[in-house]
Parts: C-alpha cells; structure tokens; sequence
C-alpha cells in the first residue's frame, strides 16, 4: 500500500501534527509520495529531506492503483489534492486542519485511527459524483472536471446575465452576479453560502443556485443528474471568469458551457462513526441551544 500525501504549504504551528502523521507513516512501514509545495515545508520545519523520487507536482503519477491519497487542510486543500489524481480510482481520506470540513471529515485527532483503516483495510468510502464541464479554457477546448461546483461570476461592478439551459429548454436567464451548479456533495459549499438547499450526497442530481438575481422570484432549481446544463454568458464589458472547484478561467461574452454528469467518481473515504447529518448537526450548531 503506498500513501499519497498533499497538503498546501504549512507553518510551524502545524509542525507537531505533520510530525505525527510522518511518524505514523512509518510506524506502519507504508510507502509514501510527497507533493513538492509540502515536501519543501516538511524539509524546512524538521530538516527531512524528501528524495526526488518520493515527490510529485502537478499530478501523482501512480502506476498502481494499491493506493491512498491523506490530505492534511480542509475542504479546499482535499479538492486540489483530488485533481491531482486525474481521474485515477483512489481514496481519498481528508484529515481537517481547516474550518467546517464537509469533505476532510476525519479530526487532528484521529490521525493515528486513519493510518490504522488504512493498514487494516476497513476505509468507509462512498462513491460522490463528477461534474465534466465542456468550454474554452486557457484558449482551447477542452473537459474538466469538478467534485464540487462550477461558478460562473462577475468580475467587475457591472453585472452578468448568465442563460441557463436544462436539456436544451431555456430554464432561467439570471441577470446578477453569477450562477453556480453544483453537486450534492457541493451543496454545502459555495451553493449554501448563496441561499441553495443541502442536498445529502447520495442523491443524484445538480443544483442549479443563482448569485445575487436582480429578479427576486428566482430560486435554487434541483434537476435529475441524468440532465445536461449549459450555460451562455453575456457581459457588458467583458469581465466574466468560472470557477470549477479550485481553478479559475476568464470567460469571454457569448461564451456557452456544457456542463454533465462525469463518467468518473471520486471515492472519499469517511470516518465509521460519523454520518453526513453528523456532520450537519455537529458544524451547523443544529444542536446547540442558544437560550
């Protein structure tokens, strides 16, 4: 079994905790790969050095499926680590040093319990579903994909209209600041933030959550993920970009976006003691009394 390690460049208070997880690492007798940005903070807080061949970049080249992917961060830093993956069928476990942590589920406490799954077999994975967004990025045609959401958004004062298509059929035109379509396991991320429902991830469907409509009857639209969605934008001064999960693009007036239900899955790997409504009511405060 070989660990694929990611997280984003971190400081010396994170020093006890990444020291632990190296540590448990080895406990084990795992194998391990490094991605270069924490691969330079872990040389700089304890002077490991990380051989060349144990890094990796943009993606991690495995060979072998027989892997897990451990990111150390929160939900943003899990996403960027899913991308790396391009695709390949690997768990992903997230180990929460961030905020809410709706996708790195598993507590600074629980490092050792993670490694422990992970040696014994016993991951809890469930299957959350792709976006393949279809559009010109970076000057060429090209999919890509999101576990998340894609968002298109304004840039400038002046506002966007965004035509929104369900199969073909003209649904809604959201004259604002953007549109986001999301996921259900992105329904509690930048979607909620814009007044869009929590969707619990094993359903299959897109949410559809306009940003700031000047139109005041517009609301969320939950659609099969059997559909298509495309989306046309419409600047007036050209200053338009989409986000899908954590890369941004510019896009240009009259630019249309096909967004579908990806072939591809993610398998994120959650803790055995904590359902998704755990997760609801424990970072929600739905059961905190405030009297």
């Amino acid at each position: 079994m070989k660990i694929i390690l990611f997280s984003r460049a971190v400081g010396f208070d994170h020093s006890e905790r990444v020291a632990k997880i190296f540590s448990v690492i080895e406990s084990y007798g795992f194998e391990y790969m490094v991605n270069e940005e924490f691969a330079q903070s872990v040389e700089q807080l304890f002077g490991r050095i990380i051989p060349s061949n144990m890094r990796y970049g943009c993606c991690a080249n495995i060979a072998s499926e027989d892997a897990v992917m451990v990111c150390y961060g929160g939900d943003g830093t899990l996403l960027e680590g899913v991308h790396r993956l391009e695709g390949k069928n690997i768990p992903v476990v997230g180990i929460n040093s961030g905020r809410l942590g709706f996708l790195a589920l598993a507590q600074c406490d629980e490092i050792e319990s993670v490694f422990e799954w992970i040696a014994n077999n016993s991951l809890n994975v469930e299957q959350r579903q792709m976006l393949a967004v279809t559009g010109n990025f970076d000057g060429k045609k090209q999919t890509l994909y999101a576990l998340n959401e894609v968002a298109v958004q304004r840039l400038g004062a002046t506002m966007i209209s965004v035509e929104v298509m369900i199969d073909l059929k003209p649904t809604l035109t959201c004259n604002g600041d953007g549109v986001i379509v999301s996921t259900p396991t992105g329904s509690t991320a930048y979607s909620l933030s814009a007044g869009g429902p929590i969707i619990a991830p094993s359903c299959r469907c897109f949410v559809i959550t306009p940003l700031s409509p000047h139109n005041l009857t517009m609301r969320s639209v939950v659609t099969p993920d059997s559909s298509s969605v495309a989306l046309k934008i419409h600047t007036r001064s050209n200053e338009a970009s989409i986000s899908i999960d954590n890369r941004t693009f510019a896009i240009a007036d009259n630019e249309q976006i096909e967004i579908k239900r990806a072939e591809r899955y993610i398998s994120l790997a959650v803790p055995h003691n904590i359902s998704f409504y755990d997760s609801l009511r424990n970072k929600m405060m739905w059961g905190k009394s405030f009297y």
